[in-house]
């Protein structure tokens, strides 16, 4: 029996995959709030294997390099390179937790506690550079009135979300049970993941051959491998250059006498992977605190981060980083606002080496559609090529 054609042809397909593209495209235009639900929904639901893939993902670099460098002789070196890595990752956590957290929660709570002696200590010295400048007092005054009432409730609404937050906290056990299932489920993904890379991935490749033509797939793995150097060059790089300014960040503020001294120092690290607007959203409120307790303090912090910003931006980060992403300031700057706009901070973080694998694509498309039609970007012909893409005739 003859077998009946398939009734729509690639074209029909084409055309239908572009509609629904489009469908889909108007429905997140329109109705973000309810996809964005939708897919909070469902990331929830997989948050434990997400984080165990962002845990592998991570720990992929560190655990290839004892895998060929350290244990390339052993029968199990995969296994023995997953311990260490896990291993030394333990001890971090550790240091973490018993030297620098107890120190950042104690100069949290000294810095609310001890709030009012500082406003009362800021208000003196406001009233000491009006007589010693002769100054206008009155305006002077309202602004110190407003900057202190707009920090007295700053730290009464964070008073209040600890306290309202501390009785859930200890109530809801289930939480506290499903959060520590939720880890373990996590820790052990991950292992399985980094132990089982070298089987998923070829399983991975297999699937996409299958499924697509050869081509095709050649270049959508090749986009998967490129995007995945960008995404491991940038991660890797930001996140130790992040550590170096915060300890170089703690160790100058030693040196300078700033007060609440490790506290800053972690603000300043974390918010430092942040690209571009890092320093800034760390710096201020660093600032605001400082400007309480020390107003001098405050003007040397501020000369620090100025400082280290540019160490970071023209030394440090250009050795560390290189030119991971390939992206100009203006497109950084725009990813970061975008990805950052619709995402939050995982979109400032993961936003530009996003944006420098969608810029390698569009690169690579206009540089192609240009040697197609034979002619440079500037429009003039290729040499040896005919403007449309033909060959130059010989004379």
């Amino acid at each position: 029996m003859q077998k009946k054609p398939w009734p729509l042809d690639t074209r029909t397909i084409s055309n239908l995959i572009v509609v629904l593209i489009g469908i889909l495209f108007y429905f997140v235009l329109y109705r973000f709030d309810v996809m964005r639900d939708k897919i909070s929904m469902v990331t929830g639901v997989l948050s434990p294997f997400i984080i165990g893939f962002a845990i592998a993902y991570l720990l992929n670099t560190p655990t290839t390099f004892f895998e060929e460098k350290v244990y390339c002789d052993h029968k199990h070196s995969r296994t023995l390179a997953i311990v260490t890595v896990y291993l030394l990752a333990a001890a971090v956590l550790a240091i973490l937790l018993n030297l620098i957290l107890p120190q950042v929660w104690s100069s949290a709570v000294e810095l609310v506690n001890n709030m009012s002696t500082y406003m009362r200590g800021l208000d003196a010295f406001v009233q000491e550079l009006i007589i010693r400048f002769n100054l206008e007092g009155d305006s002077i005054n309202e602004m110190l009135t407003a900057y202190q009432n707009f920090v007295q409730s700053l730290t009464s609404i964070a008073i209040e979300k600890v306290s309202a937050a501390l009785p859930q906290i200890l109530n809801l056990g289930v939480a506290v049970g499903s959060g520590v299932i939720s880890a373990l489920t996590a820790f052990i993904a991950s292992i399985y993941m980094l132990s089982g890379k070298n089987r998923l991935v070829p399983q991975l490749k297999k699937l996409i051959y299958a499924a697509i033509p050869k081509k095709k797939a050649s270049w959508f793995l090749g986009v998967c491998g490129q995007a995945n150097r960008i995404f491991v060059g940038f991660i890797n790089g930001k996140l130790i250059d992040s550590a170096i300014i915060g300890v170089l960040c703690f160790v100058l503020n030693l040196i300078l006498q700033i007060p609440y001294n490790t506290l800053i120092a972690v603000i300043i690290g974390v918010t430092n992977v942040i690209p571009f607007f890092g320093p800034i959203i760390g710096a201020v409120p660093c600032i605001m605190i400082l400007i309480i307790v020390d107003p001098w303090a405050a003007l040397r912090f501020a000369v620090l981060v100025l400082a280290l910003q540019q160490f970071d931006g023209n030394i440090l980060g250009p050795k560390i980083l290189g030119d991971s992403t390939g992206l100009s300031a203006i497109w950084v700057l725009v990813s970061i606002v975008v990805c950052g706009g619709l995402f939050g901070f995982p979109g400032m973080l993961l936003g530009v080496p996003t944006f420098a694998v969608l810029y390698a694509l569009v690169r690579e498309w206009v540089n192609h559609r240009l040697e197609k039609k034979g002619i440079d970007g500037n429009g003039e012909p290729l040499p040896g090529r005919n403007p449309g893409g033909g060959e130059a005739e010989d004379a």
